[in-house]
């Protein structure tokens, strides 16, 4: 390598974003950081600048922006600091990056990933929601743009890592995929009891530390319904070629079927910095910082059918899959809103669920051609989920 690969991390103070940091202090030969965002932690984002002295450092709220550049003004920090969305676009696809972490929780990271995506950047996609929402939109950027797209998600990581570089042979290669999850903290418990959890139970997952919102999409398997979708399009297959089994130990992280029945699986200790090092070092392979898997203590490996009863809202990945484009859309915001009213006290855990379900069957897509067309039926989704409530 000549010269240092140029990193940056939207969502950097995020469970990805430090586990990002941290992967790279490893490899401080290999890696710059040139650019951070955070949406409002001002605190972490003025430690992690004061560690790493990026040249930008972007919040999109302009008051918590104006306290981040006042504080590093005073530090004698030289990062210049942005505010507003168009800034996260604008530092994604700048030309001193050549390395997009895309770590933005929810559709909010939408905008970012494509213009990294049409920039031809080396794009590292944590932000499922971005081609969740983005869809044919999003893929279309990646290939005009000539972008390198590599998954974060163990699961989609799993899979790419099973595959052969060669992506035109890909098709010719799967029967199909499976994707393993671990069922989350709720994967014994009666259904009927459901109604009772509290935020704090849905977000204390057995396997990962994860972010509250995305620790309540694995309780509720949304967080699996939505890796289906992104798999279609990560690897261009239809609905049936993508399943799902729960696995609890999280030690295989998903699999691959091949055409002559054969199965490649990825195995590993569950530690995200596993697939954040690979993306980042792809097609090599550097320390991560994960403690080795050791076959001999690690409990036996099992796996379960992924109950329709006990996680109804992992079905709505392949409903929503069939039905007009946007429909994955409008899943996605209207989840958003449940999970936000549920970690506020407004709703009920097992209403999430039901809030998904209505939207999907409630809203019609329309125009998904472009980025304002797709944020307008996110939008218009949302108000419909808060009327619900």
């Amino acid at each position: 390598m000549n010269r240092r690969q140029r990193v940056c991390i939207l969502g950097s103070t995020g469970s990805i974003g430090v586990n990002t940091l941290d992967v790279i202090t490893r490899h401080p030969e290999r890696y710059e950081v040139v650019a951070l965002s955070a949406m409002s932690r001002v605190d972490e984002l003025l430690a992690q600048c004061l560690v790493w002295k990026p040249r930008f450092a972007v919040m999109p709220e302009r008051d918590a922006a104006g306290r981040l550049r006042e504080r590093l003004r005073e530090a004698g920090s030289r990062t210049e600091v942005l505010d507003g969305a168009q800034a996260l676009a604008d530092i994604a696809a700048h030309p001193e990056v050549d390395t997009v972490m895309a770590a933005i929780v929810g559709a909010a990271g939408l905008a970012p990933a494509i213009a990294a995506a049409r920039a031809g950047k080396r794009l590292l996609l944590a932000n499922k929601e971005a081609i969740v929402v983005g869809g044919a939109l999003f893929m279309q950027a990646v290939e005009e743009g000539g972008a390198t797209l590599l998954p974060i998600d163990s699961e989609h990581s799993a899979i790419f890592q099973c595959l052969p570089e060669d992506r035109a042979a890909w098709h010719e290669r799967i029967d199909h995929i499976v994707l393993t999850a671990s069922g989350g903290p709720f994967r014994s418990r009666d259904p009927a009891t459901l109604a009772d959890v509290t935020p704090t139970q849905a977000c204390a997952h057995p396997n990962w530390v994860m972010g509250r919102k995305i620790s309540v999409d694995s309780a509720t398997m949304m967080n699996k319904a939505l890796e289906v979708i992104e798999a279609r399009w990560l690897f261009n297959l239809a609905p049936d070629q993508i399943k799902v089994l729960i696995h609890p130990q999280s030690i295989i992280h998903s699999m691959v079927v091949c055409r002559d029945q054969s199965v490649l699986a990825q195995l590993g200790t569950p530690d995200m910095r596993v697939p954040i090092a690979y993306g980042l070092s792809f097609p090599e392979r550097i320390t991560s910082g994960a403690s080795r898997l050791d076959l001999l203590t690690t409990p036996g490996l099992s796996f379960e059918e992924a109950d329709a009863v006990r996680f109804p809202g992992l079905h709505l990945s392949w409903q929503a899959l069939r039905a007009p484009e946007g429909s994955t859309t409008v899943l996605n915001a209207a989840n958003e809103v449940a999970v936000d009213a549920f970690l506020s006290g407004l709703l009920r855990f097992d209403r999430i669920h039901a809030i998904n379900s209505q939207c999907l069957a409630d809203i019609q897509p329309g125009d998904c051609a472009s980025i304002e067309a797709l944020l307008a039926l996110d939008a218009r989704t949302r108000e419909h989920a808060r009327s619900l409530l």
